[in-house]
This record gives C-alpha cells, sequence and structure tokens, in this order.
C-alpha cells in the first residue's frame, strides 16, 4: 500500500520561505514521478512541479525562480523548497505519484481522482 505524508506547510507573510515534504512508504521516490499540485477554487488541482523518475524537473512558470522540487532518496522522501511567497500561493498542497508508469502526471487534476496516489494535502498560507 502506498501511503503520501505532507508536512511544513503553515503560515507565513509575503516574501518568507516553507518547505514542503513527502515521506512516501510503499513506492521508491527514485524510481517514481511525483509532483506537487495545488487547489484551486473548486474541485481542480493544478501542478506546481513535478520531478520524473528519469530526474527531470518541471516548475509552473508562476513560481519559477522561487520554488524548487528535489528528492532525497536515502530518505525515500520529495521536498518543495518555497521562497519569495506570495498571497497568490496560497492553497492546499498535495504530493502525488501517479498509479500507472505511463502517468507522467498532467498539469491539470481532479484533485484526489483514483487513478493516483494522494497525500492528505498541508495547508500553505501567505499573508501580505
Amino acid at each position: 500500500e502506498v501511503d503520501l505524508v505532507e508536512s511544513g506547510g503553515g503560515s507565513v507573510q509575503a516574501g518568507g520561505s516553507l518547505t514542503l515534504s513527502c515521506a512516501a512508504s510503499g513506492l521508491t521516490v527514485a524510481d517514481s514521478t511525483m509532483g506537487w499540485y495545488r487547489q484551486t477554487p473548486g474541485d481542480q488541482c493544478e501542478l506546481v512541479s513535478r520531478y520524473s523518475s528519469d530526474a527531470i524537473t518541471y516548475t509552473k512558470d508562476s513560481v519559477k525562480g522561487r520554488f524548487a522540487i528535489s528528492r532525497d532518496n536515502a530518505k525515500n522522501t520529495l521536498y518543495l523548497q518555497m521562497n519569495s511567497l506570495k498571497p497568490e500561493d496560497t492553497g492546499v498542497y498535495f504530493c502525488v505519484a501517479p498509479r500507472s508508469r505511463d502517468d507522467t502526471l498532467t498539469i491539470w487534476a481532479v484533485c484526489g481522482n483514483r487513478f493516483r496516489y494522494w497525500g492528505q494535502g498541508t495547508q500553505v498560507t501567505v499573508s501580505s
């Protein structure tokens, strides 16, 4: 059974930093494509950053230069370092892994859909 446990969310002022962590069990982070999604109003989630199984990363344009995704294979953990946070970064962030190797994690997804593994989500609140 795959379990993704996020931590590191919280409330900060604009310009602050947070580091999200996703501890994985039941899958090997080094062998998996994994990503961070943020929930938008409604049930849609947008991909913020992705770390592919072949070590290629993707980062959404609006957070490039501020957010960085990384992984620690020894700890089997995925991270999202968020710097220079803005109020528009506020939201619930989910750690996600695909159930199928053919799934590369699309830009948009229905939050919590059954085709992927989802963490419980962690709230990030940035105040101005």
